[in-house]
């Protein structure tokens, strides 16, 4: 390869354009490279070097990596639409595409931008490429995270909706209050109701599938009192937020997941946590994941008794 265009590439980390090849060599030696194979052209002007590609039979684009298929299509949008739907989850952390994965882009009416092998454009009327919509994140156009989460919530499988969602309200990136908000304003979408509901949950504390499923089929009904979810409690020097607490029996409901609570060291800090709770009058009752699941009823009479037991006399 001709050693100015290499060095383009290398400053492009594996990327160029025909514009900027444009500004410092002939357009031949763009077209020497690609004929030799040692550049492929991906997106229409942009162009990785050959040795990023795996060899799957595919379209270019699908067969570099996500990381610099995103980057080949920022470069190629050259503004004119933003990173959006599954690819904007990736960007923002949330859930990682894998190779060869549709990357989405949301782009205005009469923006030019049409799908290609490898990326759908989704045309959107009253999109605008400047905040509120997108913002510009690891220096790309992005949809905010609030439309992210909610355009992806129909692609996604069931088994996998929530995890991105109640993610990003536990790091404290969104909160449901602003998703349903972002939902109110999506005219059409599949699954609106489940989204709904879970919004709801994430707004009454739960903040995990298990504490959802706690709180459909378990600690609501008939003898239940109102529970406060995630009650910020200060222990030392740091602050604990127990999962579920009555406060008139004092009494903290933790529902223990399946992988984490099942660490030895975990189990050590539970226990620390629990008696210092103990010290302040607050009774730690834990179920595990495997008991919750599988026996709801026999979990919600034990929590009925313990309840009862605590009540002031």
């Amino acid at each position: 390869m001709d050693s100015v265009l290499a060095e383009l590439v290398r400053r492009g980390n594996g990327l160029v354009t025909r514009s900027v090849v444009e500004q410092v060599v002939p357009e031949w030696i763009l077209q020497r490279a690609c004929t030799n194979g040692e550049l492929v052209r991906v997106l229409p002007e942009v162009f990785a070097a050959a040795h990023l590609l795996n060899d799957q039979g595919a379209p270019p684009l699908s067969r570099i990596s996500p990381a610099l298929g995103r980057r080949a299509v920022a470069a190629w949008m050259r503004g004119r639409g933003a990173l959006s739907h599954l690819t904007a989850l990736d960007v923002w952390g949330l859930r990682q595409q894998r190779p060869g994965d549709l990357l989405y882009v949301s782009a205005p009416a009469g923006s030019g931008l049409r799908n290609w092998p490898g990326v759908r454009v989704l045309r959107r009327r009253h999109f605008t490429l400047a905040p509120p919509s997108t913002v510009v994140r690891q220096g790309m156009p992005v949809t905010t995270i609030e439309r992210a989460l909610v355009d992806s919530w129909p692609m996604l499988p069931l088994d996998e909706q929530r995890t991105p969602m109640i993610r990003a309200v536990n790091n404290r990136l969104t909160t449901p209050g602003r998703l349903q908000a972002v939902l109110d304003n999506t005219a059409r979408l599949a699954g609106r109701v489940a989204l709904r509901t879970l919004l709801t949950r994430l707004a009454d504390g739960c903040r995990s599938p298990l504490e959802i499923w706690g709180h459909e089929r378990v600690f609501t009904g008939p003898g239940m009192p109102t529970f406060q979810r995630q009650v910020q409690i200060r222990l030392g020097q740091r602050n604990v937020y127990l999962d579920l607490y009555a406060e008139p029996e004092r009494v903290n409901i933790e529902l223990d997941g399946a992988t984490t609570h099942g660490d030895p060291r975990q189990r050590e800090v539970d226990l620390r946590r629990d008696a210092q709770l103990a010290a302040l009058g607050i009774l730690v009752v834990r179920f595990a994941h495997r008991r919750l699941v599988r026996e709801p009823e026999t979990v919600r009479r034990e929590t009925l008794a313990i309840l009862a037991t605590r009540r002031p006399r």
